[in-house]
Order: structure tokens, then sequence, then C-alpha cells
């Protein structure tokens, strides 16, 4: 009973939210219907996507009939299910997009969603990007999201991410696991586990990106579209970003309920710390960043900003939506 009860609000948010969102309750009723009622999104094991995992419903409300998760690794993993089709959006975090797009890969982005998911966590002599130096760091691996975001930010500083640091990854243990352990010296967390170790105490945060610039002035996740769905699809593409809007309005207006359906819904199993999330990463600024800084930001880690932006972002349905904001 308590699920069908989420649902109906999710419903009723996605009928009655609608004027709200956009000014006019005839808006969507002036629109094209979807071109296909079939939408598949990623499900990773970090929550600071819950936009998406909270839109089914919403999606309905658009017209969709069939929404389904599909698993995939967070950053990279989710770049390459959507560039093979086998993934139609997610959100997925800046910089992996960026390398992904500079790569070549059929992706297309299509809006910002929120800035500041991921923390920088260090030993207590570590209280600043500069003193990685000559310190370790654990990741998945060369390439994936920590590794580049973490790349990224010590370019930001001056120091030379290949020599500077060493780079720690095991098959066995988890980065988050290897730092608990001591086995390393600092890490990047996305939600849960900021949350988790806050909890326990461990260690210290060095960088809060959704505090601490110039982090914080940068969308964290942004919503990509495998590049030839969105080319054939703009009536459903709209209608997917309006409903990840409306549900990043959800997760922050109403934290309690969102994370309670992400647990019941089994994307993550803490209550606690999905409520945490909610509370700490700020969802409710999609309105009021640019994405192209951000895609201008991330994309200096690999080639020119502008080629990246020319070839992998549009920003049609997004303009779109704010000027329907606006009447």
């Amino acid at each position: 009973m308590q699920i069908q009860n989420r649902r109906h609000f999710l419903a009723g948010a996605a009928a009655a939210g609608l004027a709200g969102l956009l000014g006019r309750a005839t808006s969507a009723r002036a629109e094209p219907p979807p071109e296909t009622t079939s939408i598949r999104l990623a499900k990773i094991s970090g929550i600071c996507i819950a936009p998406q995992y909270v839109a089914e419903e919403l999606l309905r409300a658009e017209g969709f009939t069939d929404v389904r998760y599909v698993a995939a690794e967070a950053g990279v993993g989710q770049s390459e299910k959507i560039a093979r089709g086998e993934v139609d959006f997610s959100l997925n975090f800046a910089a992996p997009l960026a390398l992904a797009i500079d790569a070549g890969d059929p992706i297309t982005v299509l809006a910002g969603v929120h800035p500041g998911c991921f923390e920088l966590f260090g030993k207590e002599n570590i209280r600043s990007i500069t003193d990685l130096k000559g310190k370790s760091v654990g990741i998945q691996g060369l390439g994936s999201t920590p590794h580049v975001f973490v790349t990224s930010m010590a370019a930001y500083v001056g120091l030379d991410p290949d020599k500077d640091i060493s780079w720690v990854s095991s098959p066995s243990a988890k980065p988050m696991e290897l730092f608990v352990e001591g086995k390393v010296d600092a890490f990047l967390g996305f939600p849960p586990e900021p949350q988790e170790l806050r909890a326990r105490n461990i260690g210290r945060v060095v960088v809060n990106s959704a505090i601490d610039r110039p982090w914080s002035q940068y969308f964290c996740c942004m919503l990509a579209g495998n590049a030839e769905f969105v080319r054939n699809n703009p009536a459903a593409t709209k209608r997917v970003l309006r409903a990840i809007f409306r549900a990043a309005d959800l997760c922050f207006t109403e934290p309690r309920r969102v994370a309670q359906q992400i647990v019941d819904n089994g994307f993550t199993t803490n209550y606690d710390y999905a409520l945490q999330t909610m509370n700490d990463v700020p969802y409710g600024k999609w309105r009021e960043y640019e994405p192209e800084d951000t895609v201008r930001f991330y994309g200096m880690i690999k080639s020119s900003p502008q080629t990246i932006i020319a070839v992998g972002t549009d920003w049609r349905f997004l303009n779109e939506l704010k000027r329907e904001l606006k009447t």
C-alpha cells in the first residue's frame, strides 16, 4: 500500500505539476506525442542521479508506456551504453561525457541537472588538493570517473596528475574500502559514499563540490542521450527532459518521499544515506547555471571545448522549456 500511495503521489505531481513547471496546463497537450513510447534509462550504484530513478511515473504522464532501467557502470560505463544505443538517456557526470564526445562517441548532452555530488576525502594530513602531491588516490581504474575528476582537479591547481599522484586500484576492493582500511591517502566519493563516511566519522572532506569553488559553479550531472535517438525523436526527447526536471524538483521539495521511493524501488538500501543525499545535493539549481559553461570547463581536459560543444550538445529542448517557463 505504501508503494502504491507513493506512486499516486508521483502521478499526481506529474499531472498537477505540469502547469506549475511550464506556466500553462495546455503546454503538453499542444505538443505532438512522443515518437516512441519506450524509454531506457541507466541504473548505477550511485544515487546522486535520483531524478531519473523517480521519473518513471512522470515519464508515463508524458506518454511513455514502457520505462526500463538498464544496469551500467557509473561514468564511462554509462557513456558507453548511451553511445551503443543500449540506453536512450541518462544523467551522467560531466567529465566522462566530455571525454566520450571528444573520442567521437554518438552522445548528445541536453542539459545540466544538478551540481555538487562528488566529494574528495583524505587523511587528516591532506587539507587541500595540492596536498595530494606524493600521495596515493584510490580509483576503480585509469579512465574511471573518479580518476577523471581528480585529474582535472589536480591539473587545475597546477599538479601533474601523472607524476605527482600515485593511482591505486584493486580488483577485490572498492576505492572507499581501500581508504577506510588506510591503504590509500584519498579517494573521490559519490553518494551514498560521502554520507556513509561522514556517518562513520572516517577521513576529512578536502573538497565538497556542492560548496567549494570552482566545482560548485558547474554541473556535476548532465542529461545526455543517444545522438541518433535525439535526432530522430525530438518530441520524445523534450518530454524526457521535462520529466527529469520535474523529478529534480521533487528531489528538492520532497526529499523524504524521494528517499523512501528509491529505497522501495531497489535503487539503494539505506534510507538515512538516501535522505542525506537529497538534502546535500542542490537539485533545485538546474534553472540557475548554463550547461555550456560546464562543458567548456570540463572539455578542457582533452581538447577544444568548442569542438565538444559543436558536435556533442543540443540546447534546443532546454531553451524551449525555459521559454515556456516564462510564459
